[in-house]
């Protein structure tokens, strides 16, 4: 197999992988995670999907920026969306990398969108 056709293959396994994940969550979080996957991707397709401790993740350079995962995980009653040192999120001395989230309105997905992109910038 020809490298950049490994390359595309392990992308698209990965991706299918993050979804199947999703899929997976009970509800209402399986819902609020095909919406931040669409809102993720959409706002920085740069990212590469991959499963990371079994959550959904967004990678660059190989680095994960973001992932989020069910309150079903460890029985919180909101969704979390985490983002690891690789994010430019920085803000003087002290600055959020978790955000609980309990519903998807345009409102979060244009907060989450707008971290997002600044999170890969």
């Amino acid at each position: 197999m020809h490298p950049v056709d490994k390359k595309a293959a392990k992308k698209a396994h990965d991706e299918a992988a993050v979804l199947a994940a999703i899929a997976a969550m009970p509800a209402p979080y399986n819902a609020m995670g095909e919406r931040l996957h669409a809102v993720i991707t959409a706002s920085a397709p740069v990212l590469s999907p991959r499963l990371w401790y079994g959550m959904p993740a967004y990678a660059k350079d190989g680095k994960v920026v973001c992932f989020f995962r069910g309150g079903d995980k460890f029985k919180e009653r909101y969704m979390t969306l985490g983002f690891n040192d690789a994010a430019n999120l920085d803000e003087g001395a002290l600055w959020p990398i978790a955000f609980a989230l309990t519903e998807m309105t345009a409102a979060e997905e244009a907060r989450i969108g707008a971290l997002v992109k600044r999170a890969v910038g």
